[in-house]
């Protein structure tokens, strides 16, 4: 499994961005599906998944969510934060959703396709006590259920080839292209060379075509 930045990180991760889940909802009022939006519309997000240090350790959730505000809706928050004694359902939500984008590498916008705010929150009631485990294996099988097709797939459809004609252009086999598509022959154990023909000549990252 490639992750989607060192371990080293992802505690502080996890923590960052409860405590942004936690401070947006809870002391800025802002309704949980409007800050997933906002979220994901913003620069930060990008960060986070692309792994860079000052977002992943370098600022607080509080500092976070100013950033995401600011540069989503343009506008200065001066709220200060709350003292809390407990761990909230919001900060349980981002500190799983984030474990979840750092343990399979996806990005923010696909996770949160599959998981809604409201849907997080009861989640919340069963998980929160669970090993972090179960509610990897719970996501991954509505990830899997929503995207029932392979990146591979996915992507050549959208850029318009047909499998024969991205044979052509990418000097990959007909048949391998056939087999990765139907998942009898899995892209991730694929040569680099391979996979990275295939990205060259559909406009997309080596990492785009992998399967988490």
């Amino acid at each position: 499994m490639i992750h989607a930045y060192q371990e080293i990180y992802l505690s502080k991760a996890q923590s960052v961005l409860g405590d942004a889940f936690d401070y947006a909802v809870n002391t800025c009022g802002i309704l949980g599906n409007d800050f997933v939006k906002l979220f994901i519309a913003s620069s930060v997000s990008k960060r986070i998944e692309n792994g860079e240090p000052a977002y992943l350790a370098g600022k607080s959730g509080i500092e976070i969510v100013w950033e995401i505000v600011e540069e989503t809706k343009g506008q200065e928050l001066q709220i200060e934060p709350k003292d809390h004694f407990g761990r909230s359902k919001e900060y349980w939500i981002g500190w799983a959703v984030a474990y979840y984008q750092w343990y399979s590498g996806r990005k923010y916008s696909d996770i949160f396709k599959v998981l809604s705010f409201e849907g997080l929150q009861k989640m919340y009631y069963t998980l929160h006590e669970a090993d972090i485990t179960k509610f990897v294996d719970i996501v991954d099988s509505k990830i899997k259920e929503y995207f029932p097709e392979t990146n591979l797939k996915r992507i050549r459809t959208a850029y318009g080839f047909t499998q024969a004609e991205l044979a052509e252009r990418s000097g990959v086999s007909l048949r391998s292209i056939q087999m990765y598509e139907q998942r009898n022959k899995n892209i991730n154990k694929a040569s680099v060379d391979t996979v990275y023909s295939l990205a060259k000549v559909l406009g997309c990252t080596m990492e785009d075509l992998i399967e988490r």
